[in-house]
C-alpha cells in the first residue's frame, strides 16, 4: 500500500516545491537594486535650505558687485564704440534689421520688451527648481556652470563696461523699452539706481537662457526635448531687437558657457530603476536547479 502511494506523494510535493533558486535571486536582486535606486537619488538631492541660502547670496553678491560697476559713462560708451567697430569690421548682421522686424508691430515689440523684462529670471529658477526635484545630479552641475559662468560675467562687468547699442547714437536704434514700455531700466542710465546698464557684455539673458536649454535636452529624454532650444533662439531675437545689447554680447555668454560646461563635466544620464534591476540580474550568476528526485519515479 504505502509503495503505491509513493508516487501520488511525490507528485504533490512536486507541485508544490518552490521556485527555482535562478528565479529567486533574481527577485531578491531586483529588489535589493530598487532600494539601492531609491537610496541614491534620495541622497543625491542637497538640503534645501543650504541650496536657498546658496543661490540667494550668490544672486546677492552678483547684484552688488554689477553696481560697483556703474559710474564709468565714459568709458562705456568708449568701449561701445569699439564694439559696434568691430560688428562692422567682421560683417555681423547689424542689429537694426531685427529691431526694423520687431517695429512692423507695435504689440510686437511690446510682447518683446515683456519677453525681456519678466522671463529672464523665472524661467532660470523654474529650471532649478524643476532639477532639484526631478534631476538632482543635474541640478547641482546646472547650478556650478551658472554659478561659474555668472562669476565670469560680472568679472566682465567690472573691467570692460558697456553701453547697450540703444544708447550709442551711432547705431541709429529705438530704446524700445522707453519707446513701448514695459522697460526695467531708468530713463537716465548714469542715474538709474536700480540697474547698472553699462553692463551689457556679456548677456546672461543669453547665457542662461542657453543654459537652460542645454540642461533640459541633457536631463531628459523625450525626442521634443531638442525644441528647448527655441528658448534660448527666442531670447537672442529679443535682445537684438530690443536694442539691448550686441551680437557679440551673446558671443562671449556663449563661449563662457562653452568653457564652463568643459571644466564642469555632465553628470551621467538618470538611470530608471528597470534598468539598474535588469543590469543587476544579468550578473547574478544562476545556480544549477537540483534534480527533483522523487518525481519521475
Amino acid at each position: 500500500m504505502d509503495s503505491r502511494t509513493e508516487p501520488a506523494e511525490s507528485a504533490s510535493e512536486s507541485a508544490s516545491e518552490p521556485e527555482p533558486p535562478d528565479a529567486a535571486i533574481q527577485a531578491a536582486a531586483s529588489h535589493d537594486a530598487a532600494a539601492k535606486t531609491h537610496t541614491s537619488d534620495t541622497t543625491a538631492r542637497p538640503p534645501l535650505v543650504r541650496e536657498l541660502l546658496l543661490v540667494v547670496g550668490l544672486f546677492a553678491v552678483y547684484k552688488v558687485g554689477r553696481q560697483l560697476a556703474t559710474g564709468h559713462t565714459a568709458e562705456a560708451f568708449g568701449n561701445a564704440h569699439k564694439v559696434w567697430d568691430l560688428e562692422r569690421a567682421v560683417h555681423l548682421p547689424g542689429e537694426g534689421a531685427v529691431q526694423t522686424a520687431l517695429l512692423h508691430s507695435d504689440t510686437l515689440v511690446h510682447i518683446a520688451n515683456t519677453y525681456y523684462a519678466t522671463v529672464h529670471f523665472p524661467a532660470t529658477a523654474g529650471f532649478l527648481i524643476w532639477l532639484y526635484l526631478r534631476r538632482p545630479a543635474h541640478y547641482v552641475w546646472a547650478r556650478r556652470v551658472l554659478a561659474v559662468v555668472t562669476a565670469a560675467a560680472l568679472v566682465g562687468h567690472l573691467t570692460f563696461p558697456l553701453a547697450p547699442p540703444r544708447l550709442l547714437a551711432e547705431a541709429g536704434l529705438i530704446d524700445t523699452g522707453q519707446a513701448y514700455g514695459p522697460t526695467v531700466y531708468g530713463a537716465h542710465p548714469a542715474t538709474d539706481s536700480m540697474a547698472n546698464q553699462f553692463a551689457a557684455m556679456p548677456s546672461l539673458h543669453f547665457g542662461w537662457a542657453l543654459m537652460v536649454a542645454i540642461g533640459l535636452i541633457a536631463a531628459t529624454k523625450s525626442r521634443w526635448r531638442w525644441l528647448w532650444l527655441l528658448h534660448p533662439m527666442l531670447t537672442l531675437v529679443v535682445i537684438v531687437g530690443t536694442a539691448n545689447h550686441y551680437w557679440l554680447d551673446a558671443i562671449v555668454a556663449t563661449a563662457l558657457l562653452g568653457i564652463a560646461l568643459a571644466v564642469i563635466h555632465l553628470p551621467h544620464r538618470t538611470v530608471t530603476t528597470a534598468g539598474r534591476v535588469q543590469e543587476r540580474a544579468e550578473v547574478v550568476p544562476v545556480q544549477e536547479v537540483p534534480e527533483l528526485v522523487g518525481a519521475g519515479r
